[in-house]
């Protein structure tokens, strides 16, 4: 896969947790030149990670860090301009935070707020849900649960504050009546896979 020279370096964490959409993104995007930068490695926790398939078809770096200890060590070799979880599931630990201050993007599953006390409206003027503590199966529920009118996604810089952070973008989707998590999920999934991209865009500049 050719991509653009630059000193701009991402690395993009995935897991066998997820399909792979948000790292297939980044890839097009890249290699389109929507994205300044260059994937400097795919790392998994597991080797059999679908999205593994994606990078081996554009002749990416794998590297699997099959613990959380064996992360910090990785990515200070990889020297990452920023770390791109997508679907990541093991436990980043604190040093690997503050490591990597303001490098770390986050794609999780509400709308969280700029600050802890600020609030996030639907587009339709109604109240967001933030769906703290809440991973993506159970946080999509909730939004059909709660008879929510829009779910909803925010990526975010990573920091010690648990599912919080500076915020880069948020994406909404709108609820249908007979709308499943599998359902409504696929179709927030595709607007995550588009912020993600755009908000890499920007910072790549």
């Amino acid at each position: 896969m050719s991509q653009k020279s630059n000193n701009k370096k991402i690395a993009v964490l995935i897991s066998n947790a997820g399909t792979g959409t948000n790292l297939r993104a980044i890839i097009h995007a890249v290699e389109n030149r929507k994205i300044n930068a260059e994937i400097c490695a795919v790392v998994s926790d597991k080797a059999d990670a679908p999205g593994l398939e994606h990078a081996r078809k554009n002749n990416l770096k794998i590297e699997i860090c099959s613990a959380k200890e064996e992360l910090l060590p990785l990515l200070e070799k990889l020297s990452p301009d920023f770390i791109c979880l997508a679907g990541w599931k093991q436990i980043i630990l604190d040093d690997v935070i503050l490591a990597f201050p303001d490098k770390i993007l986050n794609l999780h599953p509400g709308l969280i707020p700029d600050t802890p006390e600020d609030i996030v409206k639907n587009p339709d003027g109604t109240l967001a849900l933030w769906n703290k503590g809440m991973l993506t199966t159970k946080a999509i529920q909730n939004f059909l649960d709660q008879k929510s009118a829009f779910a909803g996604s925010s990526l975010h810089f990573l920091t010690l504050d648990f599912d919080f952070g500076p915020v880069l973008g948020r994406c909404f989707e709108k609820i249908e009546q007979n709308d499943t998590v599998e359902t409504l999920y696929t179709r927030l999934k595709e607007k995550e896979n588009k912020l993600y991209v755009e908000v890499l865009e920007k910072l790549t500049k």
